[in-house]
């Protein structure tokens, strides 16, 4: 994603255009507007699709409004498209791929929400004008009508873009009462583009934040994921916080920013958690990732549940990852996640102070075992979670821990290649241990399975005749 210089300078030469010239499309738009020309009908890129051209970003998918019914949509794109899809027919819109390019074409609309209903009223409307008035920011409410390439603007949306600043075609109000999650989208566009959001919209947001329950979570959680993989997760998540969104979507978050006194004194939960997100974003390499990033968020989300007053006036927060690591597992089933994302981050979550039982001290064979088989696949991320975990201003003390983790990876790498700690598995399998006991499949050959597994971690790899008899010795303590 380009940063905000780069924006900037692409905007400044845009505005050297004359004041209503087009932004460029792609050829493939020209050609999909003459066929709609041709049946008598208009159309026009729209959007995301102009706001991303005018900032010289537009990529390959493009959205386009037009006049004509879905059914005529259809029958246009059909002999055109390389491929075609309807499954958003209901709301007005017909998916394709041409050359390369997503496109999505809607029938000109307006929407609202019923107080009672998750799902939009759908409405089709007969102007450009009318269209874009009912878009969530003015930013998105600009179009190129094709093929003449006139440019369409009606609510300042260029201003606001070179301006940086995100405002409702209409009153804020009204906008988010046709679709709450437009609150979630302002916090989502404020981190990916690095926008500010407009006075009176951050207002609104406060006084309707309860309005996004309307909405379902499936929809809430995909805003929330676009939010937490942008460039700038963390303005975006203040602005959930800030404005009351987080206490119904996310209130785990909220609830970080504990209350101190001056007897007892202790980090900020609240902001230690978005530098964390931050820091775990430095660290990665193949693009965003979003388990790791939830982790980061949810990490300490068990802190507020666990903490006590000690009698020497410290604060702590015993167990708070394995009450956390329940709770991020509640918190991500009620926003519909996979069940694998929902296993994956808490899992994290319960893993990420395991670290610091390595303390200055060195970690047994036994230990570091352990440590790789209970991380699993997730050893990578729990790496980076635990360096991201150290936001101490002690820079002696920030340098300690990071030599001490590099010691523990040091530690893996030896054990790894020396025994193969990636799959790990007792000395004898289970057919083994049957035979060996001379007993059938049952209870008894899962209990034997884990003794062996537990010594396998324990002790590290045994000769096999070593194996057989440790097996007997404990089956004779069975009986």
């Amino acid at each position: 994603m380009p940063n905000a210089n780069d924006e900037t300078t692409a905007l400044s030469q845009e505005w050297h255009r004359a004041e209503n010239e087009p932004p460029s499309v792609a050829p493939v738009a020209d050609d999909l507007a003459r066929r709609f020309q041709e049946a008598g009908f208009s159309l026009a890129l729209v959007g995301g699709s102009v706001r991303d051209a005018l900032l010289g970003r537009l990529g390959n998918d493009l959205d386009f409004t037009t006049d004509a019914r879905p059914e005529d949509v259809l029958k246009i794109m059909r002999p055109w498209a390389d491929s075609l899809w309807d499954v958003g027919i209901a709301f007005g819109t017909v998916g394709a791929q041409k050359d390369g390019y997503q496109i999505e074409v809607t029938t000109y609309r307006s929407e609202a929400y019923d107080r009672t209903s998750r799902k939009p009223e759908v409405s089709y409307g007969d102007s450009i004008e009318d269209d874009l008035v009912r878009r969530d920011f003015t930013v998105n409410a600009m179009a190129v009508a094709l093929p003449e390439h006139r440019f369409v603007d009606p609510y300042g949306g260029r201003d606001d873009l070179a301006a940086r600043v995100l405002r409702t075609p209409g009153t804020p109000e009204d906008s988010f009462s046709d679709d709450p999650l437009r609150m979630m989208r302002a916090a989502r566009f404020a981190a990916q583009l690095d926008f500010e959001v407009a006075p009176e919209v951050v207002a609104a947001m406060k006084e309707m934040s309860g309005r996004i329950e309307i909405v379902s979570a499936e929809r809430v959680r995909d805003e929330l994921n676009k939010l937490i993989l942008s460039a700038n997760p963390r303005k975006g998540l203040a602005l959930l916080v800030d404005t009351g969104l987080a206490d119904h979507v996310l209130p785990e978050l909220p609830a970080l920013r504990l209350e101190s006194d001056e007897h007892h004194r202790h980090k900020d939960v609240y902001d230690h958690t978005l530098i964390v997100v931050e820091q775990a974003i430095a660290l990665e390499e193949n693009g965003p990732d979003l388990a790791l990033r939830l982790a980061a968020l949810l990490h300490d989300i068990g802190k507020p549940r666990t903490r006590r007053f000690e009698k020497d006036g410290r604060v702590s927060f015993h167990h708070h990852e394995v009450v956390g690591a329940k709770m991020t597992k509640k918190r991500m089933t009620a926003l519909k996640y996979s069940n694998e994302m929902v296993k994956d981050v808490s899992r994290l979550v319960e893993l990420h102070l395991r670290f610091h039982g390595y303390g200055t001290g060195e970690w047994t064979d036994s230990a570091v075992r352990r440590y790789v088989r209970d991380a699993g696949p997730l050893l990578d991320r729990l790496h980076k979670l635990t360096r991201s975990d150290c936001t101490t201003r002690n820079k002696r003390k920030a340098a300690a821990l990071s030599r001490a983790y590099d010691g523990l990876e040091e530690r893996i790498a030896q054990l790894q290649e020396q025994e193969e700690l990636d799959a790990i598995r007792p000395d004898l399998d289970g057919n083994e241990i049957m035979q060996i006991l001379g007993i059938k499949p049952g209870p008894a050959v899962g209990q034997a399975y884990k003794h062996m597994l537990e010594l396998r971690l324990e002790n590290g790899p045994m000769e096999h005749d070593a194996a057989v008899a440790a097996l007997k010795e404990w089956w004779a303590q069975q009986s």
